[in-house]
């Protein structure tokens, strides 16, 4: 009965043009991005959190030999893994269809189609060694939109990330010591979320407005205005219009999140107290 009433106020709420924490449609909640929380064992890191929703994000290098297509050019990886932390509803084990769809139709492809990265910079010795970057995103609490606080998390880490230094004689890799080379991100593609609750389009979803939603599209644009990504969910379809205004969001909110990424937040490491049980 609790469940039906919430809905019922839910939906009335959506009809009279208001949402549940009192945003408009087409606003985000508050974004915070933190770099560098885990310089010692990445050479790239952030903590992203939209609203109450909380990821973070790493990267390594490693050095390996190139694809048989790609002889002159780098490697790329993308690892989600949806804690059990962050939600009841997320399970230990083998990767979920969701931690798969996330890592490679939201993080990979939004990275690898918007060619954000010059792969053939990753190339050490053509045919032979080439850079591999890794990038593994975990989530720590969820409470909605967790593709594009996923996708944000992985650009603001590729952001911070430096090359550690590697000898080409000897080819080894000191991850003790950071070079001065940074990954040269030429784009920076970033996920807006967009769903469809009866007639109504929200961007960055609440977990109710999710779990309420009858379509969602995550599309992936780049500052040229470029869609590089497209991910439907939801068991409704969409109309050609809701797609077009759909677009025209991620476009629009796309430069609004983007610009959260042009500074960095201070970090402050905080002494953690024992808990005594």
């Amino acid at each position: 009965m609790k469940t039906a009433l919430l809905e019922h106020h839910f939906l009335s709420l959506l009809e009279k043009g208001h949402r549940l924490d009192e945003r408009k449609f087409d606003e985000f909640r508050k974004i915070e991005i933190e770099y560098g929380i885990s310089s010692k064992s990445a050479e790239g890191s952030a903590r992203v959190k939209i609203g109450n929703t909380e990821v973070i994000a790493g990267v390594k290098m490693e050095v390996g030999t190139p694809y048989p297509d790609t002889l002159d050019e780098g490697n790329l990886t993308a690892n989600v893994e949806l804690l059990p932390l962050s939600s009841s509803e997320f399970e230990t084990g083998p990767p979920s269809i969701k931690s798969i769809e996330l890592a490679r139709y939201v993080v990979d492809r939004g990275i690898r189609d918007s060619e954000c990265i010059d792969f053939k910079k990753l190339c050490i010795k053509k045919g032979e060694k080439v850079w591999t970057v890794l990038i593994d995103v975990y989530s720590i609490n969820d409470d909605g939109n967790l593709a594009d606080a996923i996708g944000l998390a992985a650009i603001a880490a590729l952001k911070d990330a430096y090359f550690p230094k590697y000898d080409e004689k000897t080819e080894k890799i000191d991850y003790k010591e950071k070079s001065k080379k940074k990954i040269d991100l030429q784009l920076l593609p970033i996920p807006i979320t967009v769903v469809k609750i009866r007639n109504v389009l929200i961007v960055d979803p609440s977990l109710e407005e999710e779990k309420a939603a009858d379509a969602r599209l995550t599309i992936t644009t780049t500052e040229e205005g470029d869609i590089v990504a497209l991910q439907k969910g939801g068991d409704w379809p969409l109309t050609g219009d809701e797609i077009e205004k759909m677009v025209e969001l991620s476009i629009q909110k796309g430069a609004e999140v983007r610009k959260a990424l042009k500074w960095k937040k201070k970090l402050f490491i905080q002494n953690m107290k024992k808990l005594e049980l």
